[in-house]
């Protein structure tokens, strides 16, 4: 699991799910910091029994102006298309979503490209901005 992949598919799947709550997303920016750093390019993959969780932060605006939020954890990503874990959403002091699965896991893996808009002035839609906040600890001789 990396932080990039886990912020940016919970901001699409957290944007989908908040809208069918009836939530008019205007924006939304999300980070992610996987717990010990994740893996790098010169140290090994963690062992399959050790359970990775990536603490999600996303923060973003109604089309009417007030604050949303959307954060939790999250202990597992598949193929850009879902997250499961533990996730409230919130608009102002409302919580109007709590979720232990955002998006479908069972449909197929996410390209990562944008599709603009179609038919007749639909207008620009807002782009999908994702900072990845990685913390890497020293390893212990």
């Amino acid at each position: 699991m990396n932080s990039a992949s886990v912020a940016l598919t919970t901001d699409r799947a957290g944007t989908g799910a908040l809208e069918r709550k009836g939530v008019d997303v205007r924006w939304l920016n999300c980070t992610a910091e996987v717990e010990g750093g994740g893996t790098t390019r010169s140290s090994p993959s963690p062992s399959a029994s050790v359970r990775q969780v990536a603490h999600v932060d996303c923060r973003g605006r109604t089309a009417g102006g007030k604050d949303v939020t959307l954060a939790g954890k999250v202990t597992k990503e598949v193929n850009g298309v879902c997250v499961r874990g533990d996730l409230t959403g919130k608009v102002g002091d409302r919580t109007v979503l709590r979720a232990d699965v955002l998006g479908n896991c069972d449909a197929a893996p996410s390209t990562g490209g944008v599709t603009p808009p179609t038919g007749g002035g639909g207008g620009a839609r807002p782009t999908v901005t994702v900072t990845v906040t990685v913390t890497e600890y020293a390893q212990g001789k």
